[in-house]
Protein backbone atom coordinates (compact mmCIF):
# COMPACT_ATOMS: atom_id res chain seq x y z
CA UNK A 1 0.00 0.00 0.00
CA UNK A 2 1.29 3.46 -0.94
CA UNK A 3 1.87 5.88 1.97
CA UNK A 4 -0.50 8.86 2.09
CA UNK A 5 2.40 11.34 1.83
CA UNK A 6 3.61 9.73 -1.39
CA UNK A 7 0.06 9.87 -2.85
CA UNK A 8 -0.06 13.62 -2.17
CA UNK A 9 3.34 14.11 -3.84
CA UNK A 10 2.27 12.24 -6.95
CA UNK A 11 -1.04 14.16 -7.07
CA UNK A 12 0.79 17.47 -6.96
CA UNK A 13 3.06 16.60 -9.86
CA UNK A 14 2.32 18.33 -13.13
CA UNK A 15 0.80 15.86 -15.63
CA UNK A 16 2.93 15.25 -18.71
CA UNK A 17 1.38 16.89 -21.76
CA UNK A 18 0.59 14.98 -24.92
CA UNK A 19 2.79 16.24 -27.76
CA UNK A 20 1.43 17.39 -31.09
CA UNK A 21 1.42 14.87 -33.88
CA UNK A 22 4.32 15.44 -36.26
CA UNK A 23 6.43 17.07 -33.54
CA UNK A 24 9.83 15.35 -33.74
CA UNK A 25 11.23 16.96 -30.58
CA UNK A 26 11.95 14.38 -27.88
CA UNK A 27 10.29 15.37 -24.62
CA UNK A 28 10.17 13.65 -21.22
CA UNK A 29 9.69 9.89 -21.58
CA UNK A 30 10.47 10.06 -25.32
CA UNK A 31 14.14 10.77 -24.57
CA UNK A 32 15.94 7.45 -25.11
CA UNK A 33 19.63 8.30 -24.56
CA UNK A 34 21.43 6.52 -21.72
CA UNK A 35 22.95 9.78 -20.51
CA UNK A 36 22.24 13.44 -21.20
CA UNK A 37 23.83 16.78 -20.40
CA UNK A 38 21.26 18.83 -18.48
CA UNK A 39 20.60 22.56 -18.51
CA UNK A 40 18.32 23.93 -15.80
CA UNK A 41 15.34 26.18 -16.33
CA UNK A 42 17.52 29.15 -15.32
CA UNK A 43 20.25 28.22 -17.84
CA UNK A 44 22.56 26.66 -15.25
CA UNK A 45 24.69 23.68 -16.32
CA UNK A 46 23.61 20.74 -14.14
CA UNK A 47 26.03 18.18 -15.56
CA UNK A 48 25.69 14.71 -17.09
CA UNK A 49 23.06 12.32 -15.74
CA UNK A 50 20.45 9.78 -16.81
CA UNK A 51 17.20 11.00 -18.39
CA UNK A 52 15.32 9.43 -15.46
CA UNK A 53 17.21 11.56 -12.94
CA UNK A 54 16.70 14.66 -15.09
CA UNK A 55 12.96 13.97 -15.34
CA UNK A 56 12.72 13.87 -11.56
CA UNK A 57 14.23 17.38 -11.42
CA UNK A 58 11.89 18.56 -14.19
CA UNK A 59 8.81 17.16 -12.43
CA UNK A 60 9.86 18.72 -9.15
CA UNK A 61 9.93 22.09 -10.94
CA UNK A 62 6.57 21.36 -12.59
CA UNK A 63 8.22 21.57 -16.03
CA UNK A 64 9.25 19.35 -18.95
CA UNK A 65 12.53 17.75 -19.95
CA UNK A 66 13.23 18.72 -23.58
CA UNK A 67 16.02 17.45 -25.85
CA UNK A 68 17.49 20.58 -27.46
CA UNK A 69 20.64 19.16 -29.10
CA UNK A 70 20.12 15.54 -30.13
CA UNK A 71 23.34 15.39 -32.20
CA UNK A 72 25.59 16.31 -29.26
CA UNK A 73 27.44 13.65 -27.31
CA UNK A 74 25.80 13.16 -24.91
CA UNK A 75 22.56 14.80 -26.10
CA UNK A 76 21.76 18.12 -24.43
CA UNK A 77 18.42 18.50 -22.66
CA UNK A 78 16.83 21.46 -20.93
CA UNK A 79 14.19 21.85 -18.25
CA UNK A 80 11.43 24.15 -19.55
CA UNK A 81 7.70 24.64 -20.04
CA UNK A 82 7.49 22.98 -23.44
CA UNK A 83 3.90 24.02 -24.10
CA UNK A 84 4.76 27.68 -23.47
CA UNK A 85 7.91 27.36 -25.57
CA UNK A 86 5.95 25.97 -28.55
CA UNK A 87 3.37 28.74 -28.20
CA UNK A 88 6.03 31.48 -28.18
CA UNK A 89 7.78 29.96 -31.21
CA UNK A 90 4.48 29.84 -33.08
CA UNK A 91 3.87 33.51 -32.29
CA UNK A 92 7.34 34.45 -33.53
CA UNK A 93 6.84 32.59 -36.81
CA UNK A 94 3.46 34.23 -37.34
CA UNK A 95 4.89 37.68 -36.60
CA UNK A 96 7.79 37.13 -38.97
CA UNK A 97 5.49 35.91 -41.72
CA UNK A 98 3.19 38.89 -41.27
CA UNK A 99 6.09 41.32 -41.34
CA UNK A 100 7.62 39.82 -44.43
CA UNK A 101 4.45 39.56 -46.50
CA UNK A 102 3.39 42.38 -48.83
CA UNK A 103 -0.02 43.94 -48.34
CA UNK A 104 -2.44 44.36 -51.22
CA UNK A 105 -3.51 47.89 -52.20
CA UNK A 106 -6.40 48.48 -54.59
CA UNK A 107 -6.93 51.24 -57.13
CA UNK A 108 -10.24 51.56 -58.95
CA UNK A 109 -10.75 53.07 -62.39
CA UNK A 110 -13.53 53.17 -64.97
CA UNK A 111 -13.51 52.11 -68.63
CA UNK A 112 -13.72 55.80 -69.52
CA UNK A 113 -11.14 57.13 -67.06
CA UNK A 114 -9.17 59.80 -68.96
CA UNK A 115 -5.39 60.02 -69.23
CA UNK A 116 -5.06 62.75 -66.58
CA UNK A 117 -6.95 60.77 -63.94
CA UNK A 118 -5.19 57.57 -64.96
CA UNK A 119 -1.80 59.21 -64.44
CA UNK A 120 -2.90 60.33 -60.97
CA UNK A 121 -3.93 56.77 -60.11
CA UNK A 122 -0.66 55.40 -61.47
CA UNK A 123 1.27 57.82 -59.27
CA UNK A 124 -0.40 56.18 -56.28
CA UNK A 125 0.31 52.71 -57.66
CA UNK A 126 3.96 53.58 -58.14
CA UNK A 127 4.22 54.76 -54.52
CA UNK A 128 2.64 51.52 -53.26
CA UNK A 129 5.01 49.40 -55.37
CA UNK A 130 8.07 51.29 -54.12
CA UNK A 131 6.89 50.60 -50.55
CA UNK A 132 6.88 46.87 -51.30
CA UNK A 133 3.12 46.37 -51.68
CA UNK A 134 1.19 44.59 -54.40
CA UNK A 135 -1.34 46.66 -56.32
CA UNK A 136 -4.72 45.45 -57.52
CA UNK A 137 -6.06 47.63 -60.34
CA UNK A 138 -9.80 47.18 -60.80
CA UNK A 139 -11.93 48.43 -63.69
CA UNK A 140 -15.55 48.95 -62.59
CA UNK A 141 -18.32 48.57 -65.16
CA UNK A 142 -21.78 50.08 -64.85
CA UNK A 143 -24.93 49.41 -66.83
CA UNK A 144 -24.34 49.12 -70.56
CA UNK A 145 -20.59 49.49 -70.11
CA UNK A 146 -20.54 45.70 -69.73
CA UNK A 147 -21.23 45.46 -73.47
CA UNK A 148 -17.84 47.07 -74.13
CA UNK A 149 -15.65 45.06 -71.80
CA UNK A 150 -12.77 45.30 -74.25
CA UNK A 151 -12.38 48.92 -73.13
CA UNK A 152 -11.60 47.66 -69.64
CA UNK A 153 -8.88 45.38 -71.00
CA UNK A 154 -7.44 48.33 -72.92
CA UNK A 155 -7.31 50.33 -69.70
CA UNK A 156 -5.37 47.58 -67.95
CA UNK A 157 -3.00 47.31 -70.92
CA UNK A 158 -2.40 51.05 -70.60
CA UNK A 159 -1.75 50.65 -66.88
CA UNK A 160 0.89 47.99 -67.53
CA UNK A 161 2.45 50.20 -70.18
CA UNK A 162 2.68 53.19 -67.82
CA UNK A 163 4.04 51.14 -64.92
CA UNK A 164 6.75 49.81 -67.21
CA UNK A 165 9.53 47.64 -65.74
CA UNK A 166 8.66 48.68 -62.18
CA UNK A 167 6.15 45.81 -61.90
CA UNK A 168 4.81 42.76 -63.68
CA UNK A 169 1.39 41.12 -63.75
CA UNK A 170 0.87 38.36 -61.20
CA UNK A 171 -1.67 36.75 -63.54
CA UNK A 172 -3.94 37.53 -66.47
CA UNK A 173 -6.79 40.06 -65.92
CA UNK A 174 -9.73 38.41 -64.17
CA UNK A 175 -13.41 39.23 -64.62
CA UNK A 176 -15.60 38.92 -61.51
CA UNK A 177 -19.14 40.15 -62.02
CA UNK A 178 -18.84 43.81 -63.02
CA UNK A 179 -15.20 44.08 -61.97
CA UNK A 180 -12.14 43.40 -64.12
CA UNK A 181 -8.96 43.17 -62.04
CA UNK A 182 -5.24 42.86 -62.49
CA UNK A 183 -2.63 42.43 -59.73
CA UNK A 184 0.77 44.08 -60.14
CA UNK A 185 3.84 42.78 -58.31
CA UNK A 186 6.91 44.97 -57.93
CA UNK A 187 10.19 44.13 -59.64
CA UNK A 188 12.71 44.19 -56.78
CA UNK A 189 15.73 45.08 -58.89
CA UNK A 190 13.91 47.90 -60.69
CA UNK A 191 12.48 49.20 -57.41
CA UNK A 192 15.98 49.31 -55.93
CA UNK A 193 17.20 51.28 -58.96
CA UNK A 194 14.28 53.71 -58.74
CA UNK A 195 14.92 54.30 -55.04
CA UNK A 196 18.59 55.06 -55.71
CA UNK A 197 17.64 57.53 -58.45
CA UNK A 198 15.10 59.25 -56.21
CA UNK A 199 17.59 59.44 -53.35
CA UNK A 200 20.20 60.99 -55.65
CA UNK A 201 17.69 63.54 -56.96
CA UNK A 202 16.63 64.45 -53.42
CA UNK A 203 20.26 64.90 -52.41
CA UNK A 204 20.99 67.07 -55.45
CA UNK A 205 17.89 69.19 -54.80
CA UNK A 206 18.87 69.69 -51.15
CA UNK A 207 22.39 70.75 -52.22
CA UNK A 208 20.98 73.20 -54.78
CA UNK A 209 18.65 74.75 -52.20
CA UNK A 210 21.55 75.11 -49.77
CA UNK A 211 23.71 76.81 -52.43
CA UNK A 212 20.86 79.14 -53.37
CA UNK A 213 20.31 80.08 -49.72
CA UNK A 214 24.03 80.81 -49.26
CA UNK A 215 24.07 82.99 -52.38
CA UNK A 216 21.05 84.95 -51.14
CA UNK A 217 22.83 85.61 -47.83
CA UNK A 218 25.93 86.88 -49.64
CA UNK A 219 23.82 89.24 -51.75
CA UNK A 220 22.14 90.61 -48.65
CA UNK A 221 25.43 91.43 -46.85
CA UNK A 222 26.61 94.29 -49.19
CA UNK A 223 23.14 95.87 -49.00
CA UNK A 224 23.34 95.91 -45.20
CA UNK A 225 26.85 97.43 -45.29
CA UNK A 226 25.78 100.14 -47.76
CA UNK A 227 22.84 101.01 -45.59
CA UNK A 228 25.14 101.44 -42.56
CA UNK A 229 27.59 103.75 -44.40
CA UNK A 230 24.78 105.95 -45.72
CA UNK A 231 23.47 106.44 -42.22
Amino acid sequence: MTPAGEDETIAERRPLETRERGDSTRVNERIRAREIRLIGADGAQLGVMTPEAAMVLAEEAGLDLVEVAAAASPPVCRIMDYGKYKYEEKKKRAAGKSKGSASLKELKIRPGTDEHDLMFKLKQARRFLLEGDKVKVTVMFRGREMVHREQGYKQLDRVRELVGPLASSESLPRMEGRFLSLILVGNREEIAKQKKVEAALAKAQAAAEKTEAAASEQEAEPDASAGGEHA
